[in-house]
């Protein structure tokens, strides 16, 4: 049998589970990322410095790649690409350009859901500066989230508190406006209670929920987690909605055979969604999380059924599993990282990550992408691994020297 030639849209951290695994399965491993310091390129058979979002430079790849699959693990935009491509080269793929758009763009993903009567929040959609206004003091009066339409990792989205002048919202719209790509925004009615994301598989239009995950979220005016922990500990009648209104969102995406992340609110009113991507989880959600939580290898059923090869899994014993990521209180240059191998040490943690180095900038928590590390940890239940993660996390200090 000739060995499966693979090109992997992403060669991030967060891709590197997906490329070993691959790996394991005997596949050729062809990473694509615009970073020629990416870590996943260090796994793969062969690198090419090239943008995950580059349509016209990856057909160019593989062209003469027929037999070749074409996949990514946690990114949203690289979702759209390959369906893009796979139409272009006449490779096969179960999502066509119109539904990842639909699991992509949060403007096109609300119409989209509304229009399938699934729980959302009101929107509205915000195409210039008197959109904004409009909508902050008359639709929500003047209250509201703002989210670029088509980015990712909390990456422009801020809560737009009361009492913000025309100004103020003129600026928030140019800082919202410069992360979406599209140059469109999307404001939304501020939903308050318990927050969680919902792992699932589907398979020939078969959906099985995995794990519900509870989220945990910075303090206003962002909307940043600083860690996950499951399985869920709300009531079972509340997951049971929740479950519901998932299956809802991923039947009217026309998610037939592929993973999926689902963001939910809890509100007073019900679960409502607040996005769904056609793909793995980030946040070592799926790679870390869930295989420890559950005994799935959520990222190897995810792979196998992007070549295409039959799904099956078991549940293992449930346990209690959690990430607490790890950022610095201030802006600086980093002088000092202690504590890492006292945190490993502490029982029930699985692994302590610290990205920075002494010498290096960080910010405050604005974004995902200001987070500098994580500790995971397992116990019998949620409470006890959130509980040790908690613990670790506290030994480990970041201090920094503001320049």
């Amino acid at each position: 049998m000739d060995q499966k030639k693979v090109f992997m849209l992403g060669a991030g951290p967060l891709q590197v589970p997906a490329i070993t695994e691959l790996k394991k399965m005997g596949a050729y491993v062809i990473c694509l990322d615009y970073n020629p310091e990416a870590i996943g390129f260090e796994y793969a058979d062969e690198s090419r410095i090239i943008s995950t979002v580059d349509v016209e430079a990856i057909c160019g790849e593989m062209k003469e790649e027929k037999d070749a699959v074409l996949m990514t693990s946690t990114s949203d935009a690289p979702v759209r690409v390959i369906s893009d491509v796979s139409k272009r080269l006449g490779l096969l793929c179960d999502l066509s350009y119109e539904d990842a758009c639909a699991v992509t763009i949060k403007s096109v993903m609300r119409q989209r859901l509304k229009e399938n009567h699934v729980p959302i929040p009101q929107y509205v959609v915000i195409e210039k500066e008197e959109d904004l206004k409009t909508a902050y003091y008359k639709t929500f009066s003047q209250e509201c989230i703002i989210k670029p339409s088509d980015s990712a990792g909390s990456r422009g989205v801020k809560l737009l508190a009361q009492g913000l002048n025309e100004g103020q919202i003129e600026q928030e719209y140019q800082l919202c406006k410069a992360a979406s790509k599209n140059g469109v925004i999307v404001a939304e009615e501020v939903m308050t209670g318990p927050e969680v994301s919902v792992e699932s598989l589907t398979v020939n239009g078969i959906t099985d929920i995995l794990t519900i995950t509870d989220k945990v979220v910075c303090e206003r005016p962002y909307f940043v987690e600083i860690g996950h922990k499951e399985p869920s500990s709300l009531p079972d009648d509340v997951k049971n909605e929740i479950m519901n209104v998932t299956r809802q969102a991923i039947a009217a995406m026309n998610i037939t055979n592929s993973p999926s992340h689902t963001e939910v609110m809890v509100t007073k009113d019900g679960p409502k969604i607040v996005e769904i991507a056609a793909r793995l989880g980030g946040d070592f959600i799926t790679s870390r999380l869930v295989p420890l939580s559950t005994g799935i290898n959520m990222v190897k059923e995810s792979v196998k059924m992007a070549l295409h090869e039959p799904v099956c899994y078991e549940r293992g014993k449930q346990m209690g599993a959690a990430i607490r990521f790890i950022s610095a209180d201030s802006k600086g240059k980093v002088t000092n990282i202690s504590g890492i191998e006292e945190a490993k040490k502490m029982p029930g943690v699985y692994e302590v990550v610290v990205e920075t180095k002494v010498g290096e900038q960080v910010a405050p928590l604005h974004s995902s992408n200001d987070r500098i590390g994580h500790v995971i940890a397992t116990g019998k239940d949620t409470k006890e691994a959130w509980e040790r993660a908690e613990a670790a996390f506290k030994k480990i200090s970041v201090i920094t020297q503001d320049e």
